[in-house]
């Protein structure tokens, strides 16, 4: 059963000016609904407009007009956000680095430990709540920030590009990991890419948006098996679903 919230956006529009003062639509007019409980990888060339769309879901940034409308409506602890870089303090630990959206929610030192410590488990590090930022590897930095993200049990998860930085071996283990994360909590994921590979293992639906505008190229449901391990990259499905991808990037 899904724990994830609906969104629908309704001509959502945003505008930004250049040095010259010339105003150019990021988005121009976007429509689309997303369902509670999908995962949604959203592609396009740099510059189309994809972290901008993110952002405005996050409520970090506003439209200029339109609408983005969630089913149902809730307080900012339902959305969770996972940047491409960790934003780790290196003065915390692990653990208390896990814990700071409780800490700062006014959770009770005990509580929010005891939810940091679930939130590890969830991503395999309880053999480093200890540690701190410096003695972490890139993917062990990108999992406690996944771990923050969970830890208030975010109804809606939105991720830009989150493992893009890292070695590929370590991409594919967290693909793994975040889908199985996603399979157990069914909570709305949004997750931005330049790869085309990862959006077609990870995702259930996928979008690909134009250059300019921030038009949908092409909306599809990936046609793969609920569960997705390591042996599906070699599946001649993943191929295909990647070959349409690309297609519609390459338009």
């Amino acid at each position: 059963m899904s724990t994830g919230v609906a969104l629908r956006l309704e001509g959502v529009r945003r505008v930004f000016e250049d040095s010259l003062h010339n105003q150019f639509a990021v988005i121009a007019g976007m429509d689309i609904r997303i369902e509670a409980g999908e995962f949604l990888a959203l592609l396009g060339p740099s510059g189309c407009g994809k972290s901008t769309l993110l952002r405005m879901i996050a409520r970090l940034d506003q439209p200029d007009g339109g609408r983005i409308v969630r089913e149902p409506e809730g307080d900012r602890a339902q959305t969770a956000f996972v940047f491409q870089d960790a934003h780790l303090l290196p003065w915390r630990n692990v653990v208390d680095n896990a814990a700071l959206p409780l800490e700062l929610m006014g959770v009770a030192k005990p509580e929010r430990r005891e939810k940091a410590l679930a939130a590890l488990g969830q991503v395999n590090l309880l053999e480093a709540v200890d540690r701190y930022p410096a003695q972490l590897s890139g993917g062990m930095r990108m999992r406690v920030s996944l771990a923050r993200a969970l830890v208030t049990e975010p109804r809606l998860l939105l991720l830009d590009e989150p493992f893009a930085a890292l070695d590929e071996i370590t991409r594919f283990h967290l693909d793994v990991q975040l889908r199985e994360l996603w399979r157990s909590r069914r909570m709305t994921v949004i997750f931005v890419t330049h790869s085309i590979s990862e959006a077609a293992f990870l995702a259930n639906r996928a979008v690909v948006m134009s250059r300019r505008g921030g038009a949908i190229k092409l909306d599809r449901i990936i046609e793969l098996p609920e569960e997705r391990t390591n042996e599906l990259r070699a599946d001649p499905r993943l191929g295909q679903e990647m070959k349409l991808l690309l297609g519609a990037i390459e338009e």
